[in-house]
């Protein structure tokens, strides 16, 4: 629904290079559980007309793999942007900025949405508690509850086939949620945290969370419900003013609700720096009560934090993938630079793409859509095999109605972090929220710990198209 209503507002030849754009920004999000795959693929094509060749930078080496005829399609048929050659020698940051402005200009109309819906984008939207939190020193983080849940199937119609007409099943799964929180501790007012991004259906997912919390008005008494939201970190956005704007076109889609956690998408092969500045500005105007990056290497975050705390600013959260099948966090020293540095984890696609639930056990039954590729690649794996196994044996150990994918998120949990799986049913809610019931043993989370080590037939960090270095400053961004 929601690309009908973009691609109608777009002339004949900007519709092509939308939906081109648009095409590979989702295919990339769904393959790597990682939505920058279209950042990168802009910055080489951009790259390629400017100097007639790839830039010799790691991060913009990505999809050497793909022929010029596949990048050529990326940006529709039109000639060449009129960039000045290269040579042997990187461009000047303005000559470079611009020439991503350019390229990329139509991908991020078509993310913050039409002009009516970014109304508040000229009105310097501040709310309540703005000169508060530049005034009073912030506190040292975020108050989150040890489980999450992901919304990025609120709204994407492409990876996980999203229908409006669901949005009734969506709803009864946010009001189990909420009503759990009252429910169960009882002691915190932010127990319940839905994690959400501009990226997600290009808006519906926030559109949800803002029609089903009541918006700024909060009529469903959702006081205690933490809303996390992600700025995308696209080439035409380059400065600390693009991460304010999109943080007032994402609280007017979330009802003009004060948001809980704004983090940065992913890094971006440039401007990074000036991100940081952005989300600084969004706490200090009150758009946002704390903030956090996502896909964020060891380098990076150390930066990114200490440049938030010459502000007098907690960077409070690292979003990053983590799972039984994608463990690299734990080996490369990524888990242990966040707890040095007292930043909590949102372990993300903590049940693999589905591949830890138990569903899928042949050919026979994987599901539709580009995970059906990872799902035969694991299932001919012996390592896969042999996790799913150690997996029901601690199942078994703890009986009832324990399942796979609770083994799975306590696996998460055990290594500190805040799993954030996705739920669409009740019944997925109910069984995710259910490993909050009990926790795995010294000895299960051995097994689990060795059994995930021999892993080696699921995506590695190496695979992950995110930008691996700054094109300017060299510094490094992505590990795992």
């Amino acid at each position: 629904m929601t690309l009908t209503l973009y691609h109608q507002k777009l002339p004949r030849l900007q519709k092509k290079i939308f939906l081109a754009l648009l095409f590979f920004l989702h295919f990339s999000t769904i393959f790597f559980a990682a939505e920058s795959f279209a950042v990168n693929r802009l910055v080489v094509k951009v790259g390629r007309y400017a100097g007639h060749g790839r830039l010799s930078s790691p991060s913009l080496h990505v999809c050497d793999h793909y022929s010029d005829s596949e990048l050529d399609s990326d940006l529709g048929s039109e000639s060449p942007l009129p960039i000045p050659s290269l040579g042997s020698a990187l461009p000047s940051r303005r000559d470079f900025i611009s020439a991503a402005s350019t390229a990329a200009s139509i991908t991020t109309t078509a993310i913050v949405g039409t002009s009516q819906d970014n109304s508040l984008l000229q009105t310097g939207l501040r709310l309540p508690g703005g000169a508060a939190n530049a005034a009073v020193p912030p506190p040292p983080a975020i108050n989150l509850p040890p489980i999450g849940l992901g919304a990025w199937a609120w709204g994407d119609s492409l990876f996980w086939g999203y229908d409006p007409k669901n949005d009734g099943e969506l709803r009864q799964v946010y009001d189990y949620a909420t009503s759990r929180r009252s429910a169960k501790s009882g002691t915190s007012k932010s127990d319940v945290l839905f994690d959400s991004a501009e990226l997600y259906g290009l808006g519906v997912s926030e559109k949800l969370l803002g029609k089903f919390s009541g918006g700024v008005a909060g009529s469903n008494n959702d006081d205690g419900v933490v809303i996390a939201t992600k700025f995308a970190a696209l080439p035409t956005r380059t400065k600390a003013s693009d991460v304010v704007k999109a943080c007032e076109a994402s609280v007017k889609r979330l009802g003009g609700r004060t948001i809980d956690l704004y983090q940065i998408h992913f890094p971006n092969a440039w401007s990074n720096e000036a991100y940081w500045d952005g989300l600084a500005d969004c706490y200090d105007r009150g758009l946002v009560k704390a903030v956090g990056v996502s896909n964020y290497g060891k380098d990076a975050m150390r930066a990114c934090h200490s440049s938030l705390a010459k502000r007098g600013i907690p960077l409070a959260t690292n979003q990053i993938q983590l799972s039984l099948l994608y463990n690299h966090p734990l080996e490369n020293g990524l888990l242990q630079a966040c707890d040095d540095l007292d930043v909590k984890v949102l372990a993300y696609s903590p049940l693999a793409l589905g591949f830890l639930t138990g569903k899928y056990t042949s050919s026979d039954n994987l599901p539709k859509g580009p995970r059906k590729k990872v799902g035969q690649k694991l299932l001919g794996s012996n390592d896969y095999q042999n996790l799913l196994g150690v997996m029901q044996v601690i199942m078994k150990n703890h009986g009832g109605n324990t399942t796979m994918s609770q083994v799975a998120l306590n696996w998460t949990r055990a290594k500190g972090t805040i799993p954030i799986p996705g739920a669409r049913t009740v019944r997925q809610a109910e069984q995710n929220y259910g490993a909050l019931d009990w926790t795995l043993t010294k000895e299960e989370e051995r097994m689990l710990d060795e059994a995930s080590a021999k892993v080696t037939s699921f995506t590695k960090p190496d695979d992950v198209p995110f930008a691996k270095e700054d094109v300017f400053t060299k510094l490094k961004l992505f590990d795992s």
